[in-house]
């Protein structure tokens, strides 16, 4: 092998070690960004196990996780929230992508899966832990969630008590109670039919309540 096959050969190599590096590098920085660009919300609307089944099949939704959010205790147990006296209320942290889905649309999807004229709870689950409320980032979350609240009382001809309010630190549920519904059909259906939720929903909302198939 002569020097110059042998330079060629080097040069080669160090061609393609550099495009298989630029490769990864643009992954790694295309992951990143991706990343980046999802971002989060907060819905309390009663049992977090509904919350979470409402929202964790949309398009564009990555994620929703059972938990709690909006009170004064750091890390509560269920227990501690089921008391009442936290000040927590069970949530769903929805990560999502808005390229896909926006926050105008997490709205929607939110307003029809629950019950907005209960100031006392969510259908058969009264109490703190259990009231509606929208926990918005920003300004323009917040502008959002004030305007579709509007929209929501003008609809429905009533006051409505789905409280707005900033974000606070957001505590998941224990793995017991994550993606509950999927794991547990035949219990969750038992409460999901006990609690009335579909038909109080339908009563509501009509056409387009949000609904699971067969309730």
């Amino acid at each position: 092998m002569t020097r110059a096959t042998q330079s060629m050969k080097k040069g080669r190599g160090k061609d393609i070690a550099l495009a298989v590096f630029l490769a990864l590098a643009m992954f790694g920085f295309s992951a990143r960004a991706q990343a980046a660009e999802m971002k989060k919300a907060v819905f309390a609307g009663g049992c977090f196990w509904s919350m979470e089944e409402a929202f964790e099949d949309v398009k564009g939704v990555t994620a929703a996780v059972s938990g709690f959010s909006g009170g004064t205790v750091k890390n509560p147990t269920y227990e501690q929230v089921c008391q009442g006296n936290t000040g927590h209320r069970e949530a769903v942290q929805v990560t999502y992508d808005p390229a896909v889905i926006t926050y105008a649309q997490l709205l929607d999807i939110y307003w029809h899966s629950i019950d907005p004229l209960d100031p006392r709870g969510q259908f058969c689950d009264k109490g703190a832990q259990y009231k509606s409320a929208i926990f918005y980032n920003d300004a323009e979350e917040m502008k959002l969630a004030e305007a579709s609240r509007k929209a929501v009382q003008k609809e429905l001809g009533h006051e409505v008590a789905t409280a707005i309010l900033p974000a606070a630190p957001f505590y998941p549920a224990d793995a017991h109670h994550q993606d509950y519904a999927k794991r547990n059909p035949f219990s969750y259906g038992m409460y999901r039919r006990g609690c009335g939720k579909d038909n109080a929903l339908r009563a509501i909302w009509g056409a387009k309540a949000n609904t699971m198939p067969g309730f």
